[in-house]
């Protein structure tokens, strides 16, 4: 029986994200010992789907497993393997597998050598990828899009252009790939004009991808009207409705652009089946953009009732919108939902959230001690500064104090730090202290971020 009508291919081939069926398959190869040539295709399907799974490292051992009771292998396998160390950022692997490769004679196989060359620029050898690029005898337009994608990938965006311009025929995915590389080193405008050079001067039609890697640019540049066309066109052509990530970073894009009602009226017109997490979660953080305290905790607590589990995201939006709103009771509510009900880890910007919240509301002892709890882990120096800058403002003497020492048992080199502190204690009459503060950041050479004139 050939490998392309075997059970167990069909199997892998209906089920391609069951990681219990892949390896239901693997054990039934083992046993039944499917060694035979014959049965190529059948374990390079295996190794694929470990080479693009949640343990890409499957691969390799299935790969040495397969070395070991001398088995043959061809173009594919190694094509899957070159991906498996991609994945598994091991780039010391893939230049063994590059020896052999060259050792077996693949040097001349395009779909081998592309792999290898985006395996050397996925991993940040990109002198190694241009040297491949150079040496293969003929080139595809996945080679040279894999090439273009590792320079804008690692802000090598003259040499992405550069390449871009020598390419005979660029597709969508080369024109998505290096407007990428614009948006990616805040070149917006850029980006923009690439995109409107890609769709009315060349006729080339985005598709979803490209649609989602303008939308940063579209933040960027902040321009109601640039987002509306934008809207308008993905209305127009259907991608609104083909695909949820575009309808949720629109959301997002009106929000930080200051439209809410925009980004409110996009969300409203998304049927309830299909708004997802991140639907939310982009509502959600667009109130909180725009001190929506009220109307961020209501979304929260309707996406619940669609029996939706909010993320680090969702609540990390969620302790913003209640910081700024004012909400400290309810903030502090879904910080303890958080860890307790969904067992979500806080990071530091989950603390420091928290500390901000409570710095506002002057519960400055509870900030403090709420700040002692961090685990070291996720203590830094810039949650002490929060709470500085809120002892400033409510000019506690106190705790600013003791929240210097732990500022200085960090870093000592900000003067930032000495001059919240010296006015401290200038707004509480305490000259001697505010002077000696300020030779104290003198002596240590601390810097000092000098003021801007917009005059």
């Amino acid at each position: 029986m050939h490998s392309q009508q075997h059970p167990f291919h069909l199997l892998l081939k209906n089920y391609p994200t069951n990681r219990r069926a892949v390896q239901q398959v693997h054990s039934q190869l083992i046993v039944t010992a499917l060694h035979h040539h014959r049965y190529m295709l059948l374990w390079n399907t295996l190794i694929q789907h470990y080479s693009l799974g949640v343990f890409p490292q499957e691969a390799l051992q299935l790969y040495n497993y397969r070395q070991y009771i001398h088995s043959s292998f061809d173009s594919f396998t190694y094509s899957f393997l070159f991906k498996t160390c991609s994945n598994l950022q091991q780039p010391c692997i893939g230049f063994q597998l590059h020896s052999l490769t060259m050792k077996l004679g693949f040097q001349t196989h395009v779909y081998v050598q592309t792999s290898l060359l985006n395996m050397y620029a996925v991993c940040g050898f990109l002198c190694e990828a241009k040297q491949v690029f150079v040496e293969m005898p003929g080139r595809n337009s996945v080679t040279w899009n894999a090439l273009i994608t590792g320079y804008t990938k690692w802000a090598k965006l003259n040499l992405a252009q550069s390449l871009f311009n020598e390419m005979p025929n660029p597709n969508v995915v080369s024109w998505t790939a290096l407007i990428d590389g614009y948006t990616r080193t805040n070149r917006p405008s850029e980006a923009m004009a690439l995109f409107h050079k890609m769709l009315v001067m060349e006729g080339i039609k985005p598709n979803e991808i490209t649609i989602l890697t303008i939308f940063p640019a579209v933040s960027k540049i902040g321009s109601p009207e640039l987002c509306q066309s934008i809207h308008t066109y993905i209305e127009k052509n259907g991608f609104n409705a083909s695909d949820i990530r575009i309808t949720n970073s629109l959301i997002d894009s009106y929000a930080k652009i200051g439209c809410i009602k925009s980004a409110l009226l996009v969300f409203e017109e998304i049927s309830i089946s299909r708004r997802n997490l991140v639907s939310w979660t982009s509502i959600i953080s667009g109130f909180a953009m725009h001190g929506m305290a009220k109307e961020a905790v209501e979304s929260f607590q309707m996406m619940e009732n669609q029996s939706l589990t909010p993320n680090q995201v969702t609540f990390l939006s969620l302790l913003n919108a209640c910081s700024h709103g004012g909400l400290v009771d309810e903030g502090l509510m879904f910080f303890t939902k958080m860890v307790n009900e969904c067992g979500i880890s806080p990071g530091i910007k989950h603390y420091g959230c928290l500390i901000d919240m409570l710095g506002r509301a002057g519960r400055l002892e509870e900030a403090e001690k709420t700040a002692l709890k961090i685990p070291f882990e996720n203590a830094n120096v810039v949650i002490w500064r929060t709470l500085l800058g809120a002892c400033s403002f409510h000019n506690n003497v106190e705790i600013s104090e003791r929240v210097m020492t732990k500022i200085l048992e960090m870093e000592r080199r900000y003067g930032g730090d000495y001059v919240l502190l010296s006015n401290v204690f200038t707004g509480a009459g305490r000259f001697a202290d505010a002077e000696r503060v300020r030779r104290l950041m003198d002596d240590r050479n601390a810097s000092k971020v000098p003021g801007n004139c917009l005059l």
